[in-house]
């Protein structure tokens, strides 16, 4: 393999690692208030080695709290 390839790889599973992460908090969290949401996002992130930023997490939490999903950022 080569270098590209595995790029693509390494960004394919970070990429599922982070969908994982939003479809969990996702099923456990709804209803949550959104600082709940954000810390199980923030940590769910972390636990999978996904960086998100800070606005991102707040952007995610708060439509959780309010439709019960968000969609899952771009980490690739």
């Amino acid at each position: 393999m080569d270098s590209t390839q595995d790029a693509a790889e390494v960004a394919d599973a970070r990429q599922e690692a982070a969908e994982h992460v939003v479809e969990r908090v996702e099923s456990w969290d709804e209803g949550a208030e959104p600082g709940t949401i954000r810390k199980d996002l923030e940590e769910g992130m972390a636990q999978a080695q996904v960086e998100v930023g800070d606005a991102e997490l707040d952007r995610m939490a708060e439509e959780i709290h309010d439709d019960g999903r968000t969609g899952t950022p771009d980490v690739g």
